[in-house]
């Protein structure tokens, strides 16, 4: 019997974990998955990004949904573009065993008659940002009235951004007894507020101890000047010729302004921040991943929760 067996996972779940080559639950799908597939339950866990949150969740989504009703049975709801289309595509990875199952993106920057067409083939699972979702309901293009599920991922980032309102009426156009997972990395004040007025009893998991950073990454710290930050900035990327990193700053300005002047010195380097359309995005993203890009400069905001292998 393989690990990812022992949690109950069925065979065409086993099947596309077989594919991917996971042999090793992580602590959060260890602890998540059997819960879930146990039992109707409201569940808030807390993990860092990158511990394999999306499995935890996705798994069990994926083997309780009804994949031959063509009603909206699940919602994921997460803060960016980027994270909702990754979102997107490992969930269509693990349901790819599964007959008829359709997962569908929602959120801004995109043509939103395309996304209603492909609404109303029947999206047993839809992936969304809260500002395009409350839309989408406004102009009554989705129904969400029949949700068995509701996933509220990367949920302080969500309510960092200000979408407190947004998730508040999404929750409100759904029913009372559906089950509501919410993951987090941190619990602040307005998270707590989520899980009491939206969950009922819900059960808690923590992976490794809160807001704790992760074991495997080694950390150095030099201490600039204001003046010296981008010549500090150089003489690292030229110690390292092969860097792949990402360089994050506070600002939409600072991040347009840092990358400018990287490419002008002649550094592989590439802007990510709010203010690019979806196809610039899309566009930064890929170079990034085939690491054509080799500094990737952004706001925290659109970074977050991005998964690529091998940063230096």
């Amino acid at each position: 019997m393989t690990k990812f067996e022992a949690l109950g996972l069925n065979s065409a779940l086993l099947n596309a974990v077989t594919d991917l080559g996971f042999e090793t639950p992580s602590e959060v799908q260890e602890k998540s998955i059997p819960l879930l597939l146990e039992d109707e339950i409201d569940l808030v866990a807390l993990a860092q990004t990158g511990t394999g949150k999306t499995a935890a969740f996705g798994f069990p989504l994926i083997q309780k949904i009804d994949s031959q009703s063509r009603t909206t049975q699940g919602l994921i709801l997460s803060p960016t573009r980027e994270l909702c289309l990754q979102i997107t595509k490992e969930i269509q990875l693990y349901s790819k065993y599964v007959k008829g199952l359709n997962t569908v993106a929602i959120y801004g920057g995109a043509s939103i008659t395309d996304q209603a067409r492909q609404i109303k083939r029947g999206a047993q699972i839809v992936v969304a940002t809260p500002g395009r979702m409350k839309d989408m309901i406004g102009r009554g293009i989705i129904d969400i009235s029949k949700l068995d599920y509701c996933i509220l991922d990367e949920a302080d980032e969500m309510l960092n951004m200000g979408f407190y309102e947004d998730i508040k009426d999404i929750l409100s156009n759904t029913p009372k007894d559906k089950s509501t997972w919410l993951f987090s990395a941190t619990m602040p004040r307005e998270v707590a507020t989520i899980a009491k007025k939206f969950m009922h009893n819900p059960k808690e998991i923590t992976v490794g101890t809160k807001n704790s950073g992760v074991d495997t990454v080694q950390h150095e710290y030099y201490v600039v000047g204001g003046r010296d930050r981008y010549s500090a900035l150089k003489r690292l990327s030229d110690s390292n010729p092969g860097i792949f990193s990402v360089v994050f700053c506070r600002t939409k300005r600072d991040t347009q302004r840092v990358a400018e002047k990287l490419i002008e010195d002649g550094y592989n380097a590439g802007a990510l921040h709010g203010d690019l359309s979806q196809n610039q995005r899309d566009l930064v993203m890929n170079s990034f991943r085939k690491k054509q890009i080799q500094m990737l400069v952004a706001t925290d905001v659109a970074a977050r929760g991005i998964d690529v292998d091998d940063i230096t």
